[in-house]
């Protein structure tokens, strides 16, 4: 190799000027000794050279040895904070703001409110269960508005629920406010439920699936303390006063882009028309059925640009009182079609008896716009025009907004 004989002369150089003086001063030196003293020196310094070049090409050629792999970490190890989220329930505040103009001389509503905020915990309790907790802050106060226990893993196939839920009567009777797709509920809601309570209670609900060829059908039957919408509705004055809820659900896909969702509900508690200065002084219960049907139509190649839902539920209610067995029925119907990415608009009509004076039949129109710039808010306004059976007709505007912050999970279909 070229860098040996450059090696070899410098190390030559090196030494002939290490000689003693005595030596260099000699007029004639002696060739065979400084021909010895060169071959010493190429010798040794040519040995290590070759060593070295030989561990050179090897550290060249040999391939790199893999960094060793992170040793794992034990969740006794992890970070705090990470300790601490793999325990907490997942949690979710959702805001609902309501502004009304316009006139109401029935039921007037403030021209702004903080109508409801939702705060949600959500977690698995065990392989076996799941909880969830929603707890209402209103204008009128704190509520558990639903916080119940689901087990899944039952034999045949059931799914058990213990705690305080809202009813599986009919649609809208199981959605929380902030997931109704109007401003305000209809009309039949109002007036046979008890409004946006509704029927929810502390109870224990069975539900099992059941396929049947291309139809699914989900069969619940719900055993409730017998309370509901603040007494309006139903009201237990001893234990044995519990209320009942049975329904049947069915869902089928009409094509790859619509689906039908139908249901049946039924419904017996005891009411508070016998009860005088929080004593019973007589036996009246009340009874419901209900119908349900909800048609969406959602194209696949434009799934986020446009689609159609149809909703419609017609309620009979028996309250039995001290005048007398009150029949009383309603219904509503609505449309509503997204025409762009983040834009709805849509309709309702209303119709509905008033479940303890029959003879009491209010109607009412709404028409709705909303938009939603992403899925945690929404902005919509609703024109609402409602002709009360017991007072002059309203003419109102609604204005909504409603935000979310959080992980809240998915409500039933």
């Amino acid at each position: 190799m070229r860098a040996i004989p450059t090696v070899c002369v410098a190390a030559l150089a090196a030494g002939l000027l290490l000689l003693p003086k005595s030596a260099a001063a000699q007029s004639q030196p002696d060739a065979g000794a400084l021909q010895q003293q060169i071959d010493q020196l190429k010798k040794e310094f040519g040995e290590r050279i070759a060593a070295l070049e030989a561990k050179l090409a090897e550290a060249q050629v040999a391939p790199q040895a893999p960094a060793p792999p992170p040793e794992p970490v034990s969740p006794t190890q992890a970070p705090a904070a990470q300790g601490a989220k793999f325990f907490n329930p997942d949690t979710a505040v959702i805001g609902n703001f309501l502004g009304a103009a316009g006139h109401n001389e029935v039921n007037p509503l403030p021209a702004f409110e903080m109508r409801e905020s939702e705060v949600s915990f959500q977690a698995v309790v065990d392989p076996y269960a799941r909880a969830d907790f929603f707890i209402a802050f209103g204008q009128e106060g704190v509520e558990l508005e639903e916080g119940f226990a689901t087990f899944t893993e039952l034999p045949g196939d059931l799914q058990l629920k213990v705690g305080k839920m809202r009813a599986a009567f009919g649609k809208v009777n199981t959605l929380h406010t902030h997931v109704v797709p109007w401003a305000d509920r209809p009309l039949v809601i109002n007036n046979l439920l008890g409004g946006e309570e509704g029927i929810s209670d502390a109870g224990v609900s069975v539900a099992r699936l059941i396929p049947i060829g291309n139809v699914f059908f989900e069969a619940t039957g719900q055993v409730f303390k017998g309370d509901a919408a603040g007494g309006e509705l139903y009201q237990s004055s001893k234990p044995g006063d519990v209320s009942y809820v049975g329904h049947l659900r069915g869902y089928f896909d009409v094509t790859e882009s619509t689906n039908l969702d139908f249901g049946a509900s039924y419904s017996q508690g005891h009411n508070a028309a016998g009860i005088v200065d929080d004593i019973d002084v007589g036996r009246f219960t009340t009874q419901l059925f209900g119908v349900n049907a909800t048609f969406r139509w959602r194209p696949l190649t434009r799934a986020i640009y446009h689609q159609f839902v149809a909703r419609s539920e017609y309620i009979r209610s028996h309250r039995d009182q001290a005048n007398g067995l009150q029949k009383a029925d309603g219904f509503f119907a609505s449309a509503d079609y997204q025409f762009a990415r983040r834009w709805w608009i849509g309709g309702r009509i209303d119709q509905s008896d008033h479940a303890d004076e029959a003879s009491l039949l209010d109607r009412g129109q709404s028409f709705l716009l909303t938009f939603m710039p992403s899925e945690f808010s929404q902005l919509r306004g609703q024109y609402r025009r409602t002709a009360y059976g017991h007072g002059p007709t309203a003419h109102e505007f609604l204005m909504q907004f409603q935000f979310a912050i959080g992980a809240h999970g998915a409500h039933p279909f």
